[in-house]
């Protein structure tokens, strides 16, 4: 076990890119702090993995972060959040170290649904692995209760690859956003708020809004999670306290570096330079 009074760096993690929507939107709130981002980019997409693959993909990389001295680790991914963070949250961390903390994505989102929604009809956009974990409804009802929102779900299997090829807002762009937003408001028409249950698709929020009837509301994870950590430390402040204040922030990558660093840069709006690591299966 390790010393569970040690001081680190917030650890972020994801199966690729998209969770560094979440991390721009945590640092730009929370500077303060130091950053680890570890992407599994040579392993993703988990979105169409099974439940028992993501789980042990998530566990290699939350215990990498955990030996590279983080108190906490951050599951800027819907995918690892849905098939994953229980496991780790219930099992791992006793044996680990019941001191640090492992938290995801979905509940946060979860949690807003009465501020923004006004008639309940909610719809979800999500990678098929999240949608088939049920894990939005299932969250929902245990938070908000059964009867208090209808939940619709679409995957989009085809969002994800049009962001990693930096291909967000060209005409293939354009079909597969309506492609999937047309599906949405055929399973309900009144549908007055969707969450975006992929990190990835924040990048595509100008087309999707363009294609949305008047006054529906979009739930961008990036904002929402940022805070709620930032609340989530207020109330901790044992937490707060083991966590370093360099501002600085680290990448690392299970692919190439360069290539990480290069699309990096398009989610960040700013110069990256990553790290290679590598985990075996």
């Amino acid at each position: 076990m390790s010393n569970s009074l040690k001081r680190g760096a917030i650890g972020v993690f994801d199966s690729g890119y998209g969770g560094l929507t979440i991390l721009k939107e945590i640092v730009e709130l929370l500077p303060q702090y130091d950053y680890i981002y570890l992407g599994d980019n040579a392993r993703a997409p988990y979105g169409t993995r099974s439940f028992e693959t993501v789980y042990s993909y998530t566990a290699q990389a939350v215990e990498h972060l955990f030996e590279l001295g983080c108190p906490m680790v951050i599951l800027a991914c819907n995918t690892a959040s849905a098939k994953a963070l229980r496991t780790i949250q219930q099992n791992d961390l006793l044996e680990y170290d019941p001191s640090r903390r492992v938290l995801g994505v979905i509940r946060p989102t979860v949690e807003q649904l009465p501020n923004i929604s006004k008639n309940g009809h909610v719809g979800v956009f999500a990678t098929r692995g999240t949608v088939a974990s049920s894990s939005y409804p299932l969250e929902i009802a245990k938070l908000h209760g059964d009867q208090s929102f209808c939940v619709s779900q679409v995957a989009c299997p085809m969002w994800v690859p049009l962001v990693e090829n930096n291909e967000f807002s060209g005409k293939g762009a354009e079909y597969f956003v309506k492609k999937y937003v047309d599906q949405l408001f055929l399973l309900d028409p009144k549908i007055d708020t969707i969450i975006l249950g992929c990190t990835h698709y924040p990048l595509l929020a100008p087309l999707i809004a363009k294609e949305l009837p008047e006054g529906v509301s979009l739930i961008s994870q990036g904002e929402t999670v940022a805070l709620s950590l930032a609340n989530y430390l207020e109330r901790h402040t044992e937490m707060r306290d083991r966590i370093t204040t360099g501002g600085t922030l680290r990448y690392l990558t299970t692919e190439q570096k360069d290539h990480f660093a290069k699309l990096a840069e398009i989610f960040m709006d700013s110069k990256v330079c990553a790290e290679h690591v590598e985990f075996h299966e």
